[in-house]
């Protein structure tokens, strides 16, 4: 997704869906809110392209930060047709979902967020070009619907989504990835080992 959205953007977006907006209250720092957005321009295909985002908004000293950092919100081709789960590939149904994930090793290999309480989503078993976002085909459930990482490669970047993503929410680039984790630890460090994760649509965000 090449546009870059504006911390106030996302949070207008979070606010008029009704979910929780963390402030940072407490004035303790690093109350972050992780927000993905799936890119609506696509119209549901399967570009296996990195064009959706995830954002981090929170406060340090009372002074907002943000990132916008390029990812993919939707499962790879490679797994598109070649579905690991008979009732079809999973793909996240947008949501505010609470406390979902933890630091934790990904796969038993390297640190990222993994999903400790239940979340929703899609099941598109047809094997075509098209995420199938049916509501009579949704999913509850702790699936591994992790939030990691894609190359390995200091300095790499990725550009075709493939066997990263069966569902996971998936950072491109390695040195993005580290600027996510570090602040991910830092807010581990404050307030636990506690994330909650919301993922919205472009079309949502004025």
């Amino acid at each position: 997704m090449k546009e870059c959205y504006t911390r106030e953007q996302i949070e207008i977006a979070v606010k008029e869906k009704g979910y929780k907006w963390f402030e940072d209250n407490n004035n303790k720092g690093y109350d972050v809110n992780i927000v993905g957005v799936r890119n609506s321009k696509t119209k549901g295909r399967v570009t296996n392209a990195f064009d959706d985002c995830i954002t981090v908004s929170y406060k340090i000293e009372g002074e907002w930060q943000f990132y916008c950092i390029p990812c993919t919100t939707d499962p790879g081709s490679h797994w598109v047709e070649n579905i690991l789960n008979e009732k079809g590939v999973a793909i996240l149904k947008p949501n505010q979902y609470r406390g979902s994930h933890k630091l934790r090793l990904h796969q038993g290999k390297y640190l990222a967020l993994g999903q400790k309480k239940p979340v929703t989503v899609y099941r598109d078993n047809n094997r075509d070009d098209k995420y199938d976002l049916d509501e009579s085909k949704t999913d509850t459930g702790i699936f591994g619907i992790n939030i990691h990482r894609a190359t390995g490669k200091k300095g790499g970047k990725s550009t075709r989504v493939d066997k990263w993503s069966a569902g996971c929410q998936v950072i491109a680039d390695n040195d993005d990835w580290h600027t996510f984790l570090d602040i991910c630890q830092t807010a581990r460090e404050i307030h636990g080992n506690s994330f909650s994760y919301t993922l919205i649509e472009s079309k949502d965000i004025v």
